[in-house]
């Protein structure tokens, strides 16, 4: 076995899917979470879900994460927002507060910081969209910026499934009703906020 081929298996090995993943399967319970709105499929673990009152689309993508003994399905959704300003920029959101929620904090990661300034001063300022944002819980909130404009991406804690083999177990933690009015009012507002940007 030569070393290109031994790296190809090693890549394979670690990329392959964990022993007991169901694909598509926890995209169906998103979308029965995410009733009333429009869904067109892309593959088995992707789709698109569309607001028909507001218009607001998003898309929604499986990720199966093993660990030991175990693997999570998280659920990555990402709005994109359309803009015709150049600039790179890379921001991290995370609630802050030790024990209570206070507010937000915005890090630019990637980009020229005196350009981005105003808007991590709206993120962590704008009124309508703490509002959304602070009862929202997801592990991760990114936005990028590149030449076709903003890429919204966030992990929630809810819409994932948790599947354990010792002892046996699966199972699905649904977004609730608060969690789902507070995705889709953070995305609304984050939506009208960068189209600014």
């Amino acid at each position: 076995m030569n070393l290109s081929s031994w790296r190809q298996s090693l890549f394979e090995l670690w990329h392959r899917p964990p022993s007991g993943y169901r694909p598509g399967w926890t995209l169906g319970q998103v979308r029965r979470d995410l009733q009333g709105l429009d869904f067109s499929p892309h593959s088995t673990v992707m789709g698109t879900f569309r607001c028909p009152q507001s218009g607001l689309e998003f898309t929604l993508v499986e990720r199966p994460q093993a660990q030991f003994l175990m693997h999570i399905v998280v659920c990555e959704w990402c709005l994109r927002v359309p803009s015709d300003r150049p600039g790179q920029a890379r921001i991290v959101l995370r609630h802050t507060g030790a024990i209570r929620r206070q507010g937000v904090a915005a890090r630019l990661v990637a980009g020229e910081p005196a350009e981005w300034q105003p808007l991590l001063h709206s993120l962590c300022n704008d009124p309508r969209l703490l509002g959304e944002l602070l009862p929202l819980d997801f592990k991760r909130l990114e936005l990028r910026r590149d030449e076709q404009g903003w890429q919204v991406r966030l992990e929630h804690f809810g819409a994932s499934e948790v599947v354990n083999r010792l002892p046996g177990f699966r199972r699905y933690i649904r977004l609730s009703v608060e969690q789902r009015a507070a995705l889709l009012g953070s995305f609304t507002q984050l939506y009208a906020l960068l189209r600014e940007f």
